[in-house]
């Protein structure tokens, strides 16, 4: 057998694992259309906005694998970066606070309307709220990383935690920040009042069907996020950022340095994650300190790049895929004739669902469904197939005759 048949037997035979996965879980999250009586219409509505959370929670994914599966660094208080992340676009965007009930900083809303024309009231103030919320959780890991990077990684791992958890009190207790315990609702949505036709009619007419675009708008940005990310990865920057991850001591002794990279890498992954948490409250349309909790904020993405595979974006998205597909199976199976002992406890079953999922990826594929591809450079990647494509006369030219 040749080495190119090889090399794509052993190919497929790596993905067989993760295409099974991917085959049951897809088959599953079909499980409105049984539920519905074979209404499409219902299940595709329900898809849209399956497919918009899964590619929220991707942008989280993402921002977290720079963090760890690139960098190394160990961070357990995503949820810190989820909080600045949705609060921050959220009083950018909104109007001032007005009333008794509804309190909080900001609300700039209706000033960042200052382009005269293309209906900027309907998108700019959006990326401006993505932006802020991006500079603030950049501005958060900055800070954070002067004196927590210098920590070995159960101690910063311990010190992320105790953040994000001074960060959640003080927006609950703190009612004058972001209304405290109440939350903040009515936040305006991307596109939201425009007049954008679409199959089931105008988008005006028919406020419902707003789920689409919201899915177009994230699947835009979790596109531009990955791109920017695999382009970092593979540049010599990238290179640094793994060669810290697996040996911050030869790193050092090549001449770079390991805190500046570090906190590169940390900050940079913070603002993916803001950006996030921006698409999260514009999604929601309405974000609450219950949004915010270890589990859901920062357990349930450790648990999505785990499934996926660290140090692989593509495994990062799938693993969100798959995470929150059995998040939301989990949910639909309230909808049949069960026992009232099992209905009962539907929440703690998902979670143990959840665990066992990670168990069973862990025994099957101890470095994920998709695990980190490794490789050189770009250049070394596009020669070798520009070689290969060319056979073996080029590959391995002739000596030339002597004399």
């Amino acid at each position: 057998m040749s080495s190119v048949g090889l090399r794509g037997r052993l190919k497929w035979g790596r993905l067989i694992t993760p295409l099974a996965f991917l085959a049951i879980t897809t088959a599953l999250i079909f499980m409105p259309l049984e539920r519905s009586g074979w209404n499409v219409d219902s299940t595709v509505r329900f898809l849209a906005f399956f497919a918009t959370f899964v590619a929220i929670f991707s942008i989280f994914s993402l921002g977290l694998n720079v963090q760890w599966g690139y960098t190394g660094i160990f961070n357990f208080g995503v949820m810190a970066f989820f909080l600045v992340g949705a609060n921050t676009a959220a009083i950018i965007t909104k109007p001032p606070a007005s009333g008794e009930f509804v309190q909080y900083v900001g609300g700039f809303g209706d000033k960042l309307d200052f382009i005269p024309y293309l209906d900027s009231d309907q998108w700019l103030p959006f990326l401006i709220g993505a932006a802020g919320a991006a500079v603030a959780c950049g501005i958060l890991a900055f800070l954070l990383s002067i004196p927590a990077l210098r920590l070995r990684q159960d101690y910063f791992a311990i010190a992320t935690i105790g953040i994000a958890e001074l960060l959640r009190r003080v927006t609950i207790e703190e009612r004058g920040l972001v209304n405290g315990s109440r939350g903040l609702p009515g936040i305006p949505r991307p596109l939201g009042g425009l007049e954008i036709p679409t199959p089931w009619g105008r988008l005006g007419d028919n406020p419902d069907e707003y789920k689409f675009i919201i899915l177009g708008i994230v699947v835009i940005v979790l596109i531009i996020v990955y791109i920017a990310v695999e382009r970092g990865i593979r540049s010599p920057w990238g290179r640094v950022l793994r060669a810290l991850r697996e040996d911050e001591l030869t790193t050092a002794a090549s001449g770079k340095n390991v805190f500046a990279f570090k906190s590169q890498g940390f900050v940079l992954g913070a603002m993916i994650m803001g950006v996030g948490g921006a698409m999260y409250a514009f999604a929601n349309s309405s974000i609450s300190p219950d949004n915010f909790t270890h589990f859901f904020g920062t357990f349930i993405f450790w648990a999505m790049l785990i499934v996926g595979g660290s140090g692989n974006n593509k495994g990062a998205i799938l693993g969100a895929y798959m995470v929150w597909g059995l998040w939301t199976i989990t949910l639909q199976i309230q909808g049949y004739d069960i026992p009232t002992v099992l209905s009962s406890r539907i929440f703690f079953i998902r979670d143990f669902l959840l665990g066992t999922l990670i168990v069973i990826v862990l025994l099957l594929r101890p470095r994920g469904l998709l695990p980190e591809e490794r490789r050189v450079s770009i250049w070394v990647e596009r020669h070798t197939r520009r070689l290969r494509r060319s056979g073996p006369a080029e590959a391995e030219p002739a000596e030339s005759p002597s004399d």
